[in-house]
This record gives structure tokens, C-alpha cells and sequence, in this order.
């Protein structure tokens, strides 16, 4: 079924309210990076875990609405791609930021080990996912077995993250100290810095940015898989690219509003929180999908997907472990080689499509 039918539409008013909706869940996302800091600093758990749980979850809203819309509609290639897509995406956001820091590369300013560990674990969901694509799946209480599978991971790799919270087992030689946000007040403009909110009324402001950000997914994922269909460039291309843009866009609002508050390692675990959150979802999509398991719907396009966000969480960790603090262009060397090998990959999917 089809819970809005936008293929009736012209091209240009699918264009139009595709846009629209891709801005409110800019705008939203601009303001939950806001809430996210002050709500750290009230509660006191930390920016890291802030990054990883509230921004990590509240950002990938988009992605469940897209996704699950998608697959109630029977377009089960949509929903996947724009799951992986969205991964890959989002590291070229990542990469991208690091311009917003300066002199330092982005994978020098930060030193938890923590930050490694959840680079580990989005390699190990994204190797299973793309493992399930390769050998297909069987049914185990309607859901896919490696749909179960990747559930449990994603469980296992939260309580892993929680119990290594705070430790220290790892240091890099010559740490470059984390920078605080400014004292002068210079980003006082920011959403949820200011001193008379009240933490219930932070948390409502977040509450009624992430409905606004549900709703913009669900005409994102409708308007997307029209669109798919008008252009001609096809719901695996679509997905993993198009929606996997318009629905990090709350993770590139996120990241960019957390650079300037000098939160980094809240911005870097928005995006690996994010990450881990978005291949746990096939769950989510296989229940929803009233076909065979979901991953048997989906062929070589979604394994390069899954494998093109493996390389590219490979190169961000190894510029964490090198921490080679060179920059050209105000980017550290990972992270242009991240933006060139995702540019590479799209030349590749576009090909695929």
C-alpha cells in the first residue's frame, strides 16, 4: 500500500515538497544539536554519550520514517539502500566538517578510545549486513535470522559502549588537549545555550524537533520513491544517494553546530552512533516488510553500498590511530581521502544503477 501517492505529482511539485521537507529536517536537526549540548552539560553524562544515544537516535529519525515508510510500500530496496547509503553519507559529512575546525585535523583533536571501539563495532554490523546480502536469509519467526543477528550486535555493542565509558586503556603519544566551547558567549546564539531554559523545557524543544523530523522523513520517503520513478535513476541509486543525503541532513546540521560549540567528540559520535543505529534498523524494516526477509530483496548495488561505508570507517580509524596532524585545505589527509574514495563510490553506484 501506499500511505500518500505522490506519483500522480508532477516532477517539479515532487522536487518542491521533497525540498521543503529536506528543509524542515535541517532546520530540526540545527536545533537538537543545540539541546543535545545543553542537556550534556545539565546532566553531566557527557558529550560522547550524548553524541551517541540522544543525537545518534533523535538524528536517525529520518532514516525509520524513509525506511519504514518504504517498506510498508513494498519498496524494500529503497528502504535498505537508504540505510547504507546513509552510513557512507554520512562519513562524507564527517570528513567534510573537519574543515569547520582549523589548523588541526579533526582525528587529532579528540583521543577517547572509545571513539575507536565504535568504529570497530559499525565495521563488524556493516561486514554482517553485507555477509546476509551475499548468502541470502531464511525467515525465523517472520523476521530474517541475520536480521536478528544484527539486533543482537547492535545491543551488544551498546552495553559494550556503556560499560567503557570514562576508562582510559589508551593513550596516543603528545595528545592534542579537547578544546572547550568559547567562555566569551561567542556561540551563545546557539540553540539550548540559553541560561533560563530549564531542562524540561530543553526536553520538550528536542521532543517537538524530533516530530518535525519524523513527519519531513515520511514525506521524504513518499516524494523519494516517486522521484525515483520520474527520473529514471532508479530506487537503488535513489535511495542511497538522494535519501541517503536528505536524511543525514539532521547529522550534518548536528555535526556542523557541534564543531562550532568545539564538541567534537559529540560530533564524531553522532555520526558512529548514528551509523551502528541505521544498520540495526533492517530489523525494523524486515518486521515491517510483508514479503520475504528484506535482505533477499536487495543484490550487488546494496553490498557495494554496505562495503563502500566498511572502507570508508576503515580510513577514518586508521587517521584516529596515525593521528597525522597534517592539513591541506584546513582537512586532515583521512578525511580527504574519505570525501575522494566516497566520490569514487558514487561514480561506481551510479554505474550499478
Amino acid at each position: 500500500m501506499r500511505l500518500l501517492d505522490f506519483a500522480n505529482d508532477s516532477l517539479w511539485i515532487n522536487l518542491t515538497v521533497f525540498a521543503a521537507s529536506a528543509g524542515a529536517v535541517w532546520q530540526a536537526g540545527t536545533r537538537i544539536a543545540g539541546y543535545a549540548d545543553a542537556i550534556a552539560r545539565m546532566t553531566g553524562i557527557g558529550h560522547m554519550a550524548v553524541g551517541l544515544v540522544l543525537l545518534g537516535g533523535v538524528t536517525s529519525l529520518p532514516e525509520i520514517a524513509v525506511s519504514l515508510f518504504s517498506a510498508i510500500s513494498h519498496n524494500p530496496v529503497l528502504a535498505v539502500n537508504n540505510l547504507l547509503g546513509g552510513v557512507a553519507m554520512q562519513k562524507a559529512i564527517l570528513a567534510g566538517a573537519d574543515a569547520l575546525i582549523g589548523k588541526d585535523a579533526l582525528t587529532v583533536v579528540v583521543s577517547s578510545p572509545a571513539l575507536l571501539l565504535q568504529g570497530a563495532l559499525s565495521i563488524l554490523m556493516l561486514a554482517v549486513a553485507a555477509a546476509a546480502i551475499a548468502v541470502r536469509d531464511v525467515p525465523v519467526f517472520g523476521i530474517g535470522i541475520w536480521s536478528w543477528i544484527l539486533l543482537a550486535l547492535y545491543a551488544f555493542s551498546i552495553w559494550t559502549l556503556a560499560a567503557t565509558e570514562g576508562r582510559r586503556p589508551w593513550r596516543p603519544a603528545d595528545p592534542v588537549p579537547q578544546r572547550e566551547p568559547d567562555a566569551s558567549g561567542a556561540n551563545g546564539d546557539t540553540p539550548g545555550n540559553e541560561p533560563e531554559d530549564s531542562p524540561a523545557t530543553i526536553i520538550g524543544k528536542t521532543a517537538v524537533a524530533a516530530i518535525v523530523i519524523l513527519l519531513a522523513g515520511f514525506l521524504l520517503s513518499q516524494t523519494g520513491d516517486a522521484l525515483a520513478k520520474q527520473t529514471g535513476l532508479g530506487q537503488s541509486f535513489v535511495g542511497a544517494v538522494l535519501l541517503g543525503f536528505s536524511t543525514s541532513l539532521p547529522e550534518l546540521s548536528t555535526v556542523v553546530s557541534a564543531m562550532r560549540l568545539r564538541q567534537y567528540e559529540m560530533a564524531i559520535s553522532d555520526i558512529l552512533g548514528t551509523n551502528l543505529f541505521n544498520v540495526a534498523l533492517i530489523f525494523l524494516i524486515d518486521a515491517a516488510y510483508p514479503g520475504q526477509p528484506v535482505l533477499n530483496e536487495v543484490g550487488n548495488f546494496s553490498l557495494f553500498v554496505a562495503v563502500l561505508g566498511i572502507v570508508l570507517t576503515v580510513i577514518y580509524l586508521v587517521g584516529l590511530i596515525e593521528r597525522r596532524n597534517h592539513t591541506i585545505a584546513r582537512m586532515g589527509i583521512d578525511s580527504l581521502a574519505i570525501l575522494a574514495v566516497y566520490a569514487i563510490g558514487l561514480f561506481l553506484l551510479y554505474r550499478m544503477r
